[in-house]
This record gives C-alpha cells, structure tokens and sequence, in this order.
C-alpha cells in the first residue's frame, strides 16, 4: 500500500474506533452494537479493492482485538474483517465511482450478516458461546439494521477522502514538475551541450586547417 493510503486509513480506523468504544457501546440498544469500525473497512475497501481491503480489514481487527474492553482472543475480529474486507473490494467500482446507493447498501447488509455469523463462527471454535445466550437471530437483524442506518453517513463520506487521497493533486503537480526537470536537463545537458561541443570543435578544427594552409602558402612564396 502507499503512503497515502496507509496514513488515512490509519486515521480513519483510529477514529471509528474510538467512536465506537467510547460512544455507540454505550448507548446500550438493544442486540448489536452499531459497528462504525465494519462501514470504514467498507468504505475503504470500495476504493481500494480486494487486497487493500483485506489490508485494512486485518489491521482495523487487530487493532479492535487489543483495544480494551476487548474480552475475546487477539486475532478473532482481524481474522473476520480481513475476509470481510476482502470480499468488499470484489465489489469496487471500474471507475472508482458509484452509480447508486443500492450496491452499498447491499454490501453493508450482507457485510454486517456475514460479520456476525464469521464472529460468531469463529467464537464457536475457540469455545466462546456468549451468541447463543443473546440470540443469534437477534444480533443478526439488529446488526444490520443499525449499519444499514448509519451507513448513508459514513461510507460515502469514507469513499469521497479515499478517493481524493488517490489523486493528489500535490502529488500530480510534483510529478509533473520531476518529469519537466528531468526533460529540459536532458535536453540541455545532454543534446544541447554535446551539439555545441561538435559545433565548436568543428569551428577549432577548421580555423587551424586554415592557419596551417596558410602557412604552408607563405613557406612556398619565401622559397
């Protein structure tokens, strides 16, 4: 990933993060809580593809599985938001822009089910059965439901500064500026220079072709 993207993605998961805890855990509704860390693995997935989603996914888990009050196994959400990251970035726009807001929409559904199902699965393995005493069915709908309510104020707004982190305008100017350096040196330090030292040589080889004839003359009169 370039640097870019892993400094903005590193914020954004930061602050969801910290949003999350301090905020949504503590509004105590009922069943899930909103997840605001899923919407910006989300968002940042549907710019930058599958690999890069999974990049982020991986790091946004890892770093909600040792941000407290986490009580499960380190590596469980990574593993979860690394797959779910994953299979958003299949999803990523040809032009990087969005036609409609019903294939976000979707994604965040199927995002939010499939997060809950993946964590739940995984807690299975590991002997963690704290979703069968809640209710799995009502994790489910109530995952979705508070994601699909909060997404319309988040994923857009992730895409939107993913987007214009990806063409930086900074970035373009600087290149270019590299590349009209590089093109006037070349055409000064190489061509320019070079045809100039062939032309005064020419000139130094011909101006003394000439002193010689002449002095050749000379020698031949004075004989």
């Amino acid at each position: 990933m370039r640097v870019n993207r892993i400094l903005l993605s590193t914020s954004l998961v930061v602050v969801a993060l910290v949003i999350q805890v301090s905020v949504l855990a503590r509004l105590h509704l009922p069943g899930a809580v909103p997840d605001l860390l899923l919407l910006t693995v989300l968002g940042l997935a549907l710019v930058y593809g599958h690999v890069g989603g999974a990049l982020v996914g991986f790091g946004a888990g890892l770093l909600a599985d040792l941000a407290p009050p986490a009580d499960h196994a380190a590596g469980r959400y990574a593993l979860v938001l690394c797959v779910i990251g994953y299979l958003a970035g299949l999803f990523k726009p040809d032009n990087g822009k969005l036609k409609s807001a019903t294939g976000p929409m979707v994604v965040v559904v199927v995002a939010a089910v499939g997060t809950t199902l993946l964590y739940a699965g995984v807690g299975a393995l590991v002997g963690d059965t704290a979703a069968r005493h809640v209710g799995l069915g009502s994790l489910l709908f109530t995952a979705a439901l508070y994601d699909l309510l909060l997404a319309p104020f988040v994923v857009p707004g992730i895409m939107a500064l993913a987007r214009r982190a990806e063409n930086d305008p900074l970035a373009e100017s600087s290149t270019q500026a590299k590349k009209t350096d590089i093109s006037s040196g070349w055409l000064s330090g190489g061509t320019g220079l070079r045809i100039g030292g062939q032309r005064g040589g020419l000139k130094v080889r011909t101006v003394r072709a000439r002193t010689a004839r002449a002095g050749r003359i000379k020698g031949v009169k004075r004989l």
